[in-house]
């Protein structure tokens, strides 16, 4: 029992402690859960034991790894994308292991060993890329879709990859151990889902009713447990089980809610396979063979990226875009692992094999966000002949606003960027649209919108698109950093030249008007606006007053608005927020009590202050007189930071 606790204290710690250096280095956690593995192993500190209790320990992690898997999965995402993910992923995966096992087969290994590290190999990291081109707002571009497809294909491949290693480990004929493999699972997985679809929902039903937070979470821990019990039963593995509960869980109303209950154990267990997966790379062994590894490193990263970008071509017309996808999926991943060390578990190849290919695949996964944050400088160098099609969209821009004036530049073209058009159009306002979403300009043009393809970003795009003639430049999609970079480019072209940008919230509104936007249109205090205009309305109050009110409110920069009050289920830095609100009760043996606003200079804390209540009246716009009272209530705003050093100068708690 203690040596149990010590282990997962001992893991608990390093996790925490790679996870914060990594995160302050800008680096996907995983990374860092590998590397601390790698130091708590036997090559370096060795103070984890790699035994049958640690691996327990991991094999929950790919357990809800695989549940959260299965919830992504989505019949109409994948009839949507069916092109993308069975055509090209599903010729990367193939090809891959074919060209993985006559290269193992050539260097005198087993046809089974070279499947089992093809399918390794062929994986790419879920989790390091899809966050990468989240962080870049590249999902929605035409390689990040791409990539998208192939991953979601790697993902679902993972599942019969996981009957099909332990088959080829089985002794027997290939062929007849893999029918019996597949028949065992048509059957276990037949009768889940025939069942698991009549029982799930009604239980789910009846547990919700009940309305306790703790009876849900148990459940679907029971749930997704108990299913994956059941495949290990029948002779597949947990995980598969883990996968299919996920599944079902998906076609429910429930989905949201089980997605966020279960994340949490989800990230622990993972982080803590991770670890182990460092744990189990051998330095020495990995030194021995050293130039093995490299070359399997090498063969790993370019050979996936000289055969997707190949695939990729007869997806797209763009070189460049290949290039790109890649770029994105050259490494190895997360599942490549899981899948190694079920070949390892099954002593499909080699001890010193296995260990090139694991560190071969560790550092592919090190390098990865170095080749996504270069890839576009590469991709822009070796496309050749991009810079024709770029020229080619220049020359489009420049037909459309030859001869415009007096027009406006709209800076995307997705559901806001078109509502803009129609009021511009209904007032015979001059615009041209630029979107990088080929498919989108290609359906709007056809439909006669003045939209055309192009990176509102570029100096040469907007120059093309009239930037000096241009009455105003609106940036409709709301993502700060690409407006920051058009904001500096239409700077650096036109001083002073009229750009609105909208965003989510007042978050990044300082930010925005001190890089030089004219008018900055948060979305959510613009919403609560109309949402208050038709309140007052509603309530009797006069439309000019009604009017006049809103006017006022824009004029001060929405200041009066900026910030709110948090709660228990507000996640501020992920909404985004910078600023909050906070009430603060003046108590009799605190120092503001008999103290002028003035007095306490609060505001040299950086924060503001909104009113002061007393006798239940609110009193907006205190004066520095104002001198604070027991029973006084104290309504700030500020950051959280100076929210906390408010509170301490008035010697609250």
């Amino acid at each position: 029992m203690h040596s149990t606790l010590a282990l997962i204290l001992l893991l608990l710690a390093a996790a925490v402690l790679a996870t914060t250096l990594f995160r302050a280095f800008r680096l996907p956690a995983l990374l860092g859960y590998i590397v601390v593995g790698i130091l708590l192993g036997p090559s370096v500190l060795n103070m984890a034991p790699q035994d049958q209790e640690t691996h327990s320990i991991a094999e929950f992690g790919v357990v809800f790894l695989m549940f959260s898997i299965g919830l992504e999965f989505s019949l109409t995402k994948l009839k949507a994308m069916r092109g993308l993910v069975f055509g090209l992923g599903g010729l990367q995966v193939s090809l891959t292991m074919l060209l993985a096992t006559a290269i193992a087969v050539a260097f005198g290994l087993g046809i089974e060993a070279g499947l089992a590290l093809g399918g390794a190999l062929a994986m790419s990291s879920t989790a390091i890329v899809s966050k990468l081109l989240v962080e870049k707002n590249a999902l929605d571009t035409s390689h990040g879709r791409r990539i998208f497809g192939v991953l979601l294909f790697q993902d679902l491949a993972v599942v019969p990859l996981l009957i099909f290693i332990p088959a080829l480990a089985s002794g027997e004929n290939m062929a007849e151990a893999m029918a019996y493999a597949g028949a065992k699972a048509v059957v276990a997985l037949g009768l889940i889902l025939v069942l698991g679809q009549r029982l799930l929902r009604p239980w789910l039903h009846l547990v919700a009713e009940r309305k306790s937070a703790e009876l849900f979470m148990l459940n679907v821990l029971l749930i997704t447990l108990g299913l994956a019990y059941v495949t290990a039963i029948a002779g597949l593995s947990l995980a598969l089980g883990a996968f299919v509960a996920g599944m079902l869980i998906s076609e429910t109303e429930y989905r949201y809610q089980v997605e966020s209950d279960i994340r949490p154990f989800r990230d622990v267990l993972m982080g803590l396979f991770f670890v182990t997966i460092g744990m189990a790379l051998d330095l020495d062994a990995v030194l021995t063979q050293l130039p093995v590894t490299l070359v399997m490193l090498a063969l790993l990263v370019l050979g996936k990226l000289a055969l997707i970008t190949a695939l990729t071509r007869r997806f797209s017309d763009d070189f460049g875009t290949a290039l790109r996808t890649g770029l994105g999926l050259a490494q190895a991943g997360e599942f490549g692992l899981v899948l190694l060390a079920l070949a390892g578990t099954y002593q499909l190849m080699p001890f010193e094999i296995r260990q090139a290919a694991l560190a071969a695949m560790i550092l592919s996964m090190l390098l990865a966000p170095f080749l996504m944050h270069y890839g576009e400088r590469m991709a822009t160098r070796l496309a050749g002949g991009a810079w024709l099609t770029q020229a080619k969209g220049v020359h489009e821009i420049v037909l459309k606003s030859f001869g415009v004036s007096n027009h406006v530049i709209l800076c995307g073209y997705g559901r806001s960027g078109q509502s803009l058009a129609r009021i511009l159009e209904t007032e015979g306002v001059p615009f041209i649209a630029l979107d990088h979403d080929p498919k989108r300009v290609k359906e709007a043009a056809a439909a006669g919108d003045n939209v055309v393809f192009g990176d509102s970003t570029r100096a040469e795009v907007l120059t093309a698109a009239g930037l000096n003639r241009a009455r105003a430049v609106v940036v409709s999609f709301a993502h700060t950093p690409t407006a920051l970079q058009v904001l500096a480019t239409a700077h650096r072209l036109r001083p002073g030249a009229p750009v609105i940008v909208r965003t989510l919230d007042e978050a990044d509104l300082d930010q925005l008007m001190a890089a030089g936007a004219m008018e900055v249109v948060p979305e959510v205090l613009e919403g609560a606006l109309m949402l208050g205009s038709q309140t007052l309305l509603m309530a009797g109050i006069p439309l000019g007053t009604v009017l006049k009110r809103i006017r006022r409110m824009r004029e001060m920069r929405y200041s009066t608005m900026r910030g709110y009050f948090q709660g228990i289920t507000d996640e501020s830095e992920e909404s985004g927020y910078q600023e909050r609100l906070s009430s603060i009760l003046i108590e009799p043996h605190q120092h503001g009590v008999g103290r002028t606003l003035g007095e306490l200079e609060l505001e040299s804390l950086n924060v503001t202050i909104l009113a002061v209540r007393r006798h239940g009246i609110r009193a907006t716009d205190p004066t520095p007189e104002t001198r604070l009272e027991n029973g006084d209530t104290l309504v700030l705003r500020g950051s959280t930071e100076a929210i906390e050093a408010a509170k301490l100068q008035l010697g609250a708690n």
